[in-house]
């Protein structure tokens, strides 16, 4: 069943948004939400990538934990096997440390390495984040010419991380959305760039084509995933 939100006002939805994430706060944070029957069905990653990007956010989840204890404020965010890494760790050393972990766990792509080496943001900060995540998830639920299904949102002190399977047309117009969010400090892109008539093959089965911006899995000796920062879509540079 298709239940349309156009109808609730963007502040109320964003609050209702906040409200469900902020009561699952821990110092180690893991990115993943509960896929729904209408999710999956709307979804543009396939079924398969859809179970592997929650496994491989609870593995990371709990690997991180166990290596960085209490030290480390980690957000995990994966989408169609792209791992996004953003928070707070103690020294530049934990910040490899914790690409390291993430890399060697089974399906992953790529690693986007976003660590902060400075103190753990407060509570205050966090939910901030968590609000704004919220605000920009309404307002692409409210955008009537984007499927709000099709983006992942992540904020960190501010910063807006972009994910999806999105046409050059959608990654632009969300981002002019989010960059119109109050607080919003900055905007970065981290789009699988799609052609439109992929689209109505996305929430189906479509072919494993390689993105356009995720970098390939480590070859080699190296465990340590490629970093990439959102290129070729480059960053849309700080809000206003």
């Amino acid at each position: 069943m298709k239940i349309r939100l156009h109808s609730f006002p963007v502040t109320a939805l964003a609050v209702a948004l906040a409200a469900a994430t902020l009561t699952g706060c821990a110092p180690l944070l893991i990115g993943g939400a509960a896929v729904g029957t209408a999710m999956v069905v709307t979804d543009r990653r396939t079924s398969g990538a859809q179970v592997d990007d929650e496994a491989i956010e609870l593995r990371a989840g709990s690997r991180l934990r166990e290596a960085l204890g209490d030290r480390a404020h980690i957000n995990v965010a994966s989408y169609n096997r792209q791992v996004l890494l953003t928070g707070e760790v103690p020294s530049d050393a934990a910040k490899l440390t914790a690409e390291q972990i993430v890399s060697r766990i089974e399906n992953v792509k790529s690693v986007v390495n976003d660590l902060a080496t400075m103190p753990a943001t407060s509570l205050t900060q966090r939910s901030n984040d968590t609000l704004i995540t919220g605000k920009v998830r309404a307002s692409f639920v409210d955008a009537s010419d984007l499927q709000a299904n099709s983006f992942r949102v992540v904020t960190e002190r501010g910063v807006v991380y972009l994910m999806g399977r999105v046409t050059q047309r959608e990654a632009d117009r969300a981002t002019g959305i989010a960059r119109g969010i109050n607080d919003v400090q900055k905007v970065v892109r981290l789009f699988e760039v799609i052609s439109p008539n992929e689209v109505p093959q996305a929430s189906g089965s479509q072919p494993a084509a390689t993105p356009a911006t995720v970098a390939p899995a480590a070859t080699g000796a190296s465990t340590v995933a490629p970093v990439t920062t959102g290129t070729p879509l480059p960053p849309a540079g700080p809000a206003r």
